[in-house]
């Protein structure tokens, strides 16, 4: 956030006056109200006029457009990670559960950080961190700004989410809790799952899922796992028989899932080392497994003039388990003038998945069933020091500085598939006609960022700050995956052989017999795997003040130089496969806003600046990549280039109570060459890439309110208790323009083809709903700690992707969702209690991707996620 640095003693009686009156919360009114009068009686005054005493400190001190999530809201709401807690902020939705997107503008187009520093991402498909990796327990706040400063990264087109840790505490704590909770559709019903390891239900692998040392051996060699000059038939057996573990691709029924199960901890102390210097320490650590179970629909439609032609059309039924375990340890070295403070991050995320599918495939022309295994071990590591120092008499100079080294990764081992064909009601597996397969990946993830930022309160007799400062970011990052099938090469299966049960057909003996032969079918050029790298080194200059009485503004200028590149290699040979050459762009990106105090508690701010967004790496990598949650088939495309965009924000505020305020705004956005995907079909394969559409528009407003109630009678059974409502709105147009002679450059062409081919002229922009809307009506009391909140969400549907040449886009719809939280606390025995309850989508609202045309409609996927709930109890020692 951009802000004046922290300001000393003033240099006159006035400046002390103004400060003081600033400064002054309305619960405060009366004690302010002394020492203005103490100030004075020692100085003479002609007439001082205040302004902003009833405007909360963090928007006191910003002078872009912002909002705040503190840790009482978090509370309030009883969301369990960021990306859940995001969805009550005006403008932001929530995309797969992790992925937010600002005022309707996807996640490439706004940047996470984490007290300040950048963060990798685990994810294979998006640079950008999923959010739901930050559970709200080991978070302090979260701060939502929507108008660009030049402090932050220029990589800034919806807005910046910058997630604060929890801080050295000024008394000692300690708080335990435990939590269970369940599904409406899942616990106690009928599921999948498949054995694993016996320590799958904390969400680490006990080693089964490794490569056995026969695979680790023939992958050293540097040659493709096949029969031939490399790898004789004695070879192909043992490796066979050494990756064949019925555990890991064997599907079962689990006649009752489990119910929800979490626990957790907190802690914190401080201490003082010497006169006026307190050395403190937090530390948080939670661990959480839940199952969720999903039935639903898959289709792939072809839309005719008058009908809707069916490629496949599948049920389908999958179970996830997921497991979490996340610490945070703190520790902070605090005086006067300078703090320095550690902090370090630990996230450990499994999804352990078994699912499967039966339809038709009417491509292949039979009645077809597809079983899957899947285990994807997420892991952040975030290390991070940081420190603030103010030299000076009236502490006029300020230095910040930090430097983090994050890591991310993600394991998938052993992903299976196996596919059956009905043959007269039976489930036939027939390797020459159907296919299987175990797969074997990874992603690693680091980014080295460091940074410094100095203000100078300048000798003026109006405040103004000028800073500066200078950044560094350094994001690697390797993936790779080995593909592996057990195919009939030497004629078909014998007849009584199709129909065995999976891992009686897969068996040593079968495999030691030849009627089944191991076969690498990793790419088929063997790029399935790539490095890729994006360094940034960025300074910025900025002016904040008050230019006159009751106008602050700021003024700045930050200058990138970033290179961008994704560096394809054969798997086998470790030799670089020729790609397009790095993106290498500077850029000078200006930001400017001016804030009007007009009136004790009212404030007018208008914002204009320029940004960019940037391709993320698996976007850029022409590799193929299957997406585990709906199937879909992903390529890169090397030939995107980063977009920019033009931000301009208007927004008025009005604070008229303690927590109480009004705000209502307006944005508009205009963005060369945005990146959107599209759907496309090669060869009866259909698979979704990525272009740089031409230009884009987006604008709209947003409403945000937020007011408590008495009852207008007193009555002894309703004690303290107050109502509670808070809602906001954001509507917004968006508007995709492609013109006769404007041109794309999909992956596989050649050269740009007209853009009309892949883009359509007027469309919406992808990602980005006209409405959202959230809701809390509530009621809270301070003495009993009694707090219960109605939690509604609205938002409408939005493009997943464009459809194929002359199709309907793919459309998501989130529809409208409601939640209850329930907080109350109590006294058990000599210790303090809390009870929470939670209770989320109680509309039952359903989950859909699809697509539609005069009243036809394909369910791409939907499936109906039920009602959670989950009930935890914490204590404080």
């Amino acid at each position: 956030m951009s802000k004046l640095p922290r300001i000393g003693p003033p240099r006159s009686s006035l400046c002390l006056a103004v400060a003081a009156a600033l400064a002054t919360p309305a619960w405060a009114e009366q004690s302010a109200d002394a020492a203005t009068a103490a100030v004075a009686a020692a100085v003479q005054l002609d007439s001082v006029q205040v302004r902003g005493e009833h405007i909360p400190e963090p928007m006191q001190h910003t002078t872009e457009v912002a909002t705040f999530v503190t840790r009482e809201d978090l509370q309030r709401t009883g969301d369990s990670d960021a990306a859940q807690a995001l969805t009550r902020v005006s403008g932001l939705s929530v995309v797969g559960e992790k992925f937010v997107y600002v005022r309707g503008l996807g996640e490439r187009y706004s940047s996470a950080l984490f007290n300040g520093s950048p963060l990798p991402s685990p994810e294979p498909l998006q640079r950008v961190v999923p959010l739901d990796l930050f559970p709200s327990e080991v978070l302090e706040g979260v701060t939502v700004q929507k108008t660009y400063s030049a402090r932050y990264p220029g990589e800034f087109g919806g807005g910046v989410i910058d997630l604060r840790g929890l801080t050295v505490p000024e008394e000692g704590f300690l708080k335990l809790s435990i939590g269970t909770g369940g599904n409406s559709v899942t616990t106690g019903e009928k599921g999948l799952t498949y054995y694993g390891g016996d320590d799958d239900w904390w969400g680490y692998d006990d080693g089964t899922r490794k490569m056995s040392p026969e695979l680790r051996q023939a992958l050293a060699t540097g040659r493709r796992v096949d029969l031939g000059a490399d790898f004789d038939r004695a070879d192909i057996r043992t490796i066979g028989r050494s990756i064949n573990d019925p555990n890991l691709y064997l599907l079962q029924q689990k006649d009752s899932i489990d119910p929800d199960f979490s626990f957790g901890g907190s802690a914190g102390n401080s201490m003082e080392v010497q006169d006026g210097v307190d050395l403190g320490f937090v530390a948080v650590a939670n661990f959480s497994n839940e199952w969720r179970t999903r039935t639903g629909r898959q289709q792939d439609g072809y839309f005719t003039d008058d009908e809707v032609e069916f490629n496949s059309s599948y049920d389908f039924a999958s179970t996830r388990n997921n497991a979490r375990v996340n610490a945070m340890f703190g520790a902070g070295l605090k005086g006067e003038s300078h703090e320095v403070t550690f902090t370090s991050l630990y996230v450990h995320d499994t999804v352990k998945q078994a699912r499967s599918r039966a339809g038709e495939d009417n491509l292949a022309g039979f009645e077809v069933r597809d079983d899957y295994t899947e285990w994807f071990e997420r892991t952040l590591v975030n290390n991070q020091v940081s420190g603030t120092h103010r030299f000076g008499e009236y502490d006029d100079l300020t230095v910040e500085w930090r430097g983090a080294v994050s890591r991310a990764n993600r394991e998938s081992p052993y992903e299976t598939g196996i596919s059956y064909e009905n043959v007269e009601g039976y489930w036939s597996h027939d390797a020459s006609r159907v296919q299987n397969y175990i797969r074997f990946g990874e992603v690693e993830d680091e980014v080295a960022s460091g940074g410094v930022d100095v203000g100078w309160r300048l000798p003026t007799e109006r405040e103004f700050v000028l800073s500066g400062g200078a950044s560094y970011s350094d994001n690697d990052r390797s993936a790779w995956q080995r593909e592996f099938r057990f195919l009939a090469l030497d004629g078909a299966l014998p007849f009584y052989n199709r129909y065995q049960r999976i891992d009686y057909l897969f068996s040593d003996y079968n495999l030691s017999q030849d009627l089944l032969r191991l076969r690498e079918t990793t790419g088929n050029t063997g790029a399935a795997a790539y490095d890729a790298t994006l360094k940034v080194r960025a300074a910025y200059l900025q002016l904040e003040g008050e230019v006159v009485p009751m106008v602050r503004a700021s003024l700045g200028v930050r200058y990138e130089d970033a290179t961008q590149a994704v560096h394809p290699y054969d798997i086998f040979t470790g030799q670089r496969i020729e790609s397009p050459a790095p993106l290498e762009e500077d850029y000078l990106l200006p930001a400017a806003t001016v804030t009007w105090n007009f009136a004790d508690n009212q404030q007018l701010r208008f914002g204009v600046s320029e940004t960019i967004a940037r391709p993320q790496f698996r976007e850029m990598a022409p590799q193929q990549y299957n997406d585990p949650d709906n199937d879909r088939l992903f390529y890169g495309n090397p030939n995107l280039v980063d977009s920019k965009l033009r931000n301009f924000d208007l927004r008025y505020e009005w604070f008229f109570g303690a927590g109480e305020y009004l705000t209502a705004g307006l944005f508009h956005k205009e963005i060369e060459r945005p990146i959107e995907a599209n759907v496309n079909e090669a060869g009866g394969v259909v698979f979704q890439s990525f272009v740089n559409a031409p230009s884009a528009t987006v604008q709209g407003f947003e409403f945000d309110a937020k007011k408590y109630f008495d009852l207008p009678i007193q009555a002894a059974w309703w004690g303290d208790n107050r109502l509670y409502v808070a809602g906001n709105y954001t509507w917004s147009d968006s508007e995709v323009e492609a013109g006769e002679g404007d041109t794309v450059h999909p992956y596989g062409y050649a050269t740009p083809i007209p853009a009309r081919l892949f883009v359509r002229d007027g469309s919406q922009l992808q990602g980005q709903s006209e409405h959202i809307a959230n809701l809390q009506l509530g009621i809270e009391s301070a003495s009993s700690g009694f707090q219960a909140t109605l939690v509604a969400n609205h938002v409408s549907e939005r493009i997943l992707a464009r459809g194929r040449p002359g199709q309907p886009d793919y459309m998501e719809k989130p529809g409208t969702t409601l939640d209850l939280v329930v907080r109350k606390g109590f006294d058990l025995w000599d210790r303090r209690g809390t009870l929470a309850f939670t209770a989320r989508n109680l509309l039952e609202t359903d989950h859909e991707e699809y697509q539609e045309r005069g009243g036809r409609r394909v369910d791409v996927y939907t499936y109906e996620p039920g009602v959670s709930y989950s009930v935890s109890l914490s204590v404080d020692f």
